[in-house]
């Protein structure tokens, strides 16, 4: 059977939840499941496993490798942004550890068909549920050619998102942009050839861009986070796996927010505005994957792990 996912840094990640047996731990991405199962092994006996992913195609994985059907393992096709909903209808109140891994799999790059990598020619669809409207194709060929470009110059940060979203609009006027195939050399075409020369596929940033705008990734993490230590136990611990930058800025302010909550002046002699942190921050310094694993699985160079415990 071919790998389905290499898990980016999956020992310290689940080290940092300090699962133990007896804990309600949180897998809201499951992906491959290689954090879930070794979660599973570290929460036994009297442990509980809630674990969510928006794939379909993640939730059939947790089903060939993970034991279902015991009592204390429930599998959830949805989004980590609903875990309020999802625990409420197992009648559980809090928990004592929630990950949350952003990223795509190996397998939705490779086998998927759902056009997330610029080196296949698949329908151009992007979205990680299937249940969502809108696709990549869908807004390739609605979005204006001031929209295309803000999309990807914000969730890409591409120096040529104008030129790009230009040549686009340009095309889809005379033929309809819905291979990733085609969206991978129409960027090539537009951006300057020195752009082509570079390691970095030219179109690396563009595909970033609308698999974020397509599964509004960024508002969804940020909403998540914004209560997501409210479902915590005193003591428990929330992890973030990111794999950009604008991820894991997102990451770093909330959590910054909730150890820092004060808002009154500096030159304020006592705190007046009553906020009081309700975490204690765990990675001072963000915390990167070894040489040894970069070596090992590629992918996993720009993971950023930072975690918080609830006080």
């Amino acid at each position: 059977m071919s790998v389905y996912h290499v898990t980016a840094m999956r020992d310290q990640a689940v080290a940092m939840l300090a699962c133990q047996p007896g804990k309600i731990i949180v897998d809201g991405t499951l992906g491959g499941c290689g954090h879930a199962r070794l979660i599973c092994e570290q929460i036994v006996p009297g442990g509980t496993f809630i674990g969510i992913d928006q794939d379909q195609d993640a939730i059939d994985q947790a089903h060939r490798v993970l034991p279902i059907g015991v009592p204390w393992i429930h599998i959830v096709h949805g989004n980590f942004v609903d875990l309020p909903l999802y625990l409420s209808q197992l009648g559980i109140d809090a928990v004592d550890g929630i990950l949350i891994d952003i990223g795509l799999s190996l397998h939705q790059i490779e086998a998927s068909g759902r056009g997330f990598s610029f080196n296949r020619d698949e329908p151009l669809d992007m979205r990680m549920d299937a249940r969502n409207a809108t696709t990549a194709a869908d807004m390739v060929a609605s979005m204006s050619e001031r929209e295309l470009a803000t999309v990807f110059s914000r969730y890409g940060e591409e120096r040529w998102a104008m030129r790009i979203a230009r040549h686009l609009v340009a095309t889809r006027k005379v033929t309809p942009i819905t291979t990733s195939g085609q969206l991978a050399r129409l960027v090539v075409e537009a951006v300057p050839a020195a752009a082509r020369r570079r390691k970095i596929h030219p179109a690396t940033k563009v595909f970033m861009a609308l698999r974020i705008a397509v599964n509004r990734e960024l508002d969804v993490l940020d909403r998540f986070l914004e209560t997501a230590v409210d479902l915590l136990n005193p003591g428990g611990r929330l992890c973030v796996l990111a794999f950009h930058s604008l991820e894991d800025r997102i990451v770093k302010r909330r959590f910054r927010t909730m150890e820092r909550p004060c808002t009154c002046p500096p030159s304020f002699p006592q705190c007046v505005c009553g906020r009081r942190p309700t975490v204690k921050v765990l990675t001072r310094k963000v915390v990167r994957p070894s040489a040894k694993e970069i070596q090992r699985n590629p992918m996993a160079r720009s993971t950023r792990l930072r975690g918080v415990e609830k006080l």
